[in-house]
């Protein structure tokens, strides 16, 4: 069974910084394209950022770019999301995703969130 285990979420004022981890097993890690998530309550679940699987493609929600940085550590099977100049509206329960792009390509997995909230 594939698990994505996060961690790093928190509370934060207005302007600061978090930043997020999450850890897979090497099987997954280097066969998937890695991504996070956030849900914000009574809010659909909403991309933030992804990272291909080589490292060599990111991408990112308008609301977040220029303040978030997503990143990936081949030798510690990890992958980071870097939140600068937070703001009370990313207060979200966070998620990471991994996309199979080998073995079973499409297959989605997530990992069991970590809440992050910004005070004003």
């Amino acid at each position: 069974q594939v698990q994505l285990v996060e961690s790093g979420g928190g509370l934060v004022q207005t302007g600061g910084s978090l930043r997020l981890s999450c850890a897979a097993s090497a099987r997954t890690f280097s066969t998937s394209d890695m991504g996070w998530y956030r849900q914000a309550p009574g809010k659909e679940r909403e991309f933030v950022a992804a990272i291909s699987m080589s490292g060599g493609n990111t991408s990112y929600a308008a609301s977040v770019k220029g303040r978030f940085t997503i990143s990936r550590d081949y030798a510690r099977n990890t992958f980071y999301l870097q939140m600068n100049s937070l703001k009370p509206e990313d207060t979200a329960i966070y998620y990471c995703n991994a996309k199979k792009v080998l073995g079973l390509p499409g297959a989605v997995y997530w990992g069991q969130g970590t809440q992050v909230t910004v005070s004003s």
